[in-house]
């Protein structure tokens, strides 16, 4: 899909079935991305370079998912003016919250935008850096516009189905 709009990154390839939930959303929109394995504390110097050099190559977001101490999205943040939006995956002793809090108590100064635990959450974190690219192509906040009506109207097919359903019974 030629040069990447967003990077990928994870903490460990154990986390790519958590991940791939957001590649998922990119590919429904056609935007592309680039996914890397970089560790906050074992590769830190790779996570640097990897934030440093997003902007010059185009990238516009940067998705972060790690899990337990989960500093990949800080250490991200802290080389990169791109938004950083964090996943955290679940796994550890507290199944993922003390990855959500690592993410969620960033210090003043160096936000990252932090997203449910585990699959959810790389599904939304795909669907705003999607509406972050948006904000400069009119076009794919058309394909967000339509994907919100899209989910208002199965909705709404949902409850006719119910109330049909209640209606025979």
């Amino acid at each position: 899909m030629g040069n990447p709009q967003v990077l990928i990154v994870m903490g460990s390839d154990s986390d790519l079935s958590i991940m791939e939930e957001a590649a998922k959303v990119l590919d429904e929109f056609g935007v592309a991305w680039e996914m890397r394995v970089a560790s906050a504390h074992r590769s830190p110097k790779k996570a640097a370079a990897l934030a440093a050099g997003a902007a010059g190559r185009g990238v516009k977001a940067i998705i972060a998912g790690a899990g337990m101490a989960a500093h990949l999205a800080g250490v991200i943040a802290a080389d990169t003016v791109l938004p950083v939006i964090a996943v955290p995956i679940p796994g550890g002793a507290l199944n993922g919250v003390d990855a959500l809090y690592a993410m969620v108590q960033m210090p003043g100064g160096i936000p990252v935008a932090t997203m449910a635990i585990g699959k959810a959450g790389a599904k939304n974190a795909g669907l705003l850096a999607v509406q972050i690219i948006a904000l400069g192509d009119p076009a794919l906040t058309a394909e967000l516009i339509a994907h919100k009506q899209a989910m208002a109207d199965e909705v709404e097919a949902k409850d006719k189905a119910l109330q049909e359903r209640l209606r025979r019974s």
